[in-house]
C-alpha cells in the first residue's frame, strides 16, 4: 500500500490521452482578452484550495444574465464554450457588428456576467494534476477517487463535494448513498457548505440576473422549470423553448418530484425568474465528452447568450 501511494503521489497518471482545457490556459485565455477589449473581469470568490474563481462582465448594461460553467471537474468542455462565447460577443461588440441575426448593441442595457470555471480545483483534479495539493492532500483525493487512478470520473471539489448538490433548494430532499467526501454524488453536511458555491450564491445576489443558465455536458438537455410559481410557468416555458430549438437539445417537462438542490433550482426558487440548466454533448458516462464534440456544440450554442440578452430586454421591459 505504501509502495502504492507513492507511485501516485509522485508520478499520478494522466487521466486523458487527448488535449484538455486547463484552468491554466483558461487563465492564459482571459488575460488575453482582457487586455484586447478591457472587460471587467472580478474575482467572486477562493475554492477550497484558494484559486481565484474569476466573473467577466460584457457590457454596459446594469441589468444582467449570468452563465455559469464547470460546476463540475469533468465538465471542462463548458468552460471552452463560455470562453469562445465570451471572445465572439467582445469582438462583435467593440466592432459594432451583430452576432447572428442579434444587434450587439444589446449589451448597453443588458450585460452578461460569465463564470466559465467554477470549481477550476475539480478539473485539475480531472485532468490528472494534483500539482496544487499537498501529499496529505494527495492521498485524501486518491481515496476520495477509491483509490483510482482514473481521476477522469471526477466531478467534485477539492473537498469531495458535489457543487451542483449544494444549494437550499431541495437539498434536505436530496437522497444519496454518498454521505463522505467522494469524486461525485456526495452533497456535503449542510447546503452552501463549499466555498465555491457560497461565492457563485452571495456574487449571484450581488449581480441580481435576470436570467441564469449552468451548463453541464451529458445528454444535450436543459432543465428549467424546477418547482417553479404557477404564474411564471408559461413565460419559462417561452424562453426554454426557444433554447430548446436553438441548440435542438431536448425540453424537460415538469416531475412531480423532481430532485432539487442544483444552482438553477436555487435560482428559480430564490428570484422567482427563468433559471436553466443546458446539457452539452451527447451522453456520456463518468467522464468529459472528447473534444470532437465541441464545434458540433458551438454550432448549437453560439447565439444562445445574445438571444437571452434579448430575451432579458424584454423581461425588463415589460
Amino acid at each position: 500500500m505504501v509502495i502504492g501511494i507513492l507511485v501516485l503521489l509522485f508520478f499520478p497518471e494522466p487521466s486523458l490521452a487527448a488535449e484538455v482545457y486547463s484552468p491554466e490556459q483558461l487563465e492564459m485565455d482571459l488575460q488575453g482578452i482582457q487586455k484586447q477589449y478591457g472587460l471587467d473581469v472580478q474575482i467572486i470568490g477562493q475554492t477550497e484550495k484558494g484559486k481565484n474563481i474569476k466573473a467577466i462582465r460584457l457590457g454596459k448594461g446594469k441589468k444582467s444574465i449570468l452563465l455559469v460553467g464547470s460546476h463540475h471537474g469533468r465538465e471542462w468542455l463548458s468552460s471552452i464554450l463560455l470562453m469562445r462565447m465570451l471572445e465572439e460577443y467582445a469582438a462583435a461588440y467593440r466592432a459594432g457588428k451583430p452576432v447572428g441575426e442579434f444587434p450587439s448593441e444589446s449589451f448597453d442595457e443588458v450585460s452578461i456576467w460569465f463564470i466559465p470555471m467554477l470549481n477550476p480545483d475539480g478539473v485539475s483534479i480531472q485532468q490528472g494534476d494534483l500539482s496544487n495539493l499537498n501529499v496529505l492532500e494527495k492521498a485524501a483525493v486518491w481515496k476520495m477517487n477509491r483509490y483510482s487512478r482514473n481521476w477522469s470520473r471526477w466531478k467534485a471539489n477539492a473537498k469531495g463535494i458535489d457543487l451542483n448538490r449544494q444549494y437550499p433548494a431541495g437539498w434536505k430532499e436530496v437522497m444519496s448513498h454518498e454521505t463522505k467526501p467522494t469524486y461525485q454524488f456526495n452533497k456535503g453536511g449542510q447546503p452552501l457548505e463549499a466555498a465555491e458555491v457560497k461565492a457563485l450564491t452571495d456574487f449571484t445576489k450581488e449581480i441580481d440576473p435576470l436570467i441564469a443558465v449552468s451548463y453541464h455536458t451529458s445528454g444535450r438537455e436543459i432543465f428549467w422549470h424546477y418547482k417553479n410559481k404557477r404564474k411564471n410557468m408559461a413565460r419559462d416555458y417561452g424562453i426554454a423553448k426557444k433554447t430548446a430549438e436553438m441548440t435542438g437539445y431536448e425540453l424537460t417537462f415538469p416531475e412531480k418530484e423532481a430532485v432539487g438542490s442544483g444552482f438553477t433550482d436555487w435560482f428559480i426558487t430564490e428570484f422567482s425568474r427563468p433559471g436553466m440548466t443546458i446539457e452539452l454533448s451527447y451522453l456520456v458516462d463518468e467522464t468529459n465528452p472528447p473534444l470532437t464534440v465541441f464545434p458540433e456544440e458551438w454550432k448549437r450554442n453560439r447565439l444562445v447568450g445574445i438571444m437571452l440578452v434579448k430575451e432579458a430586454k424584454q423581461l425588463h421591459n415589460n
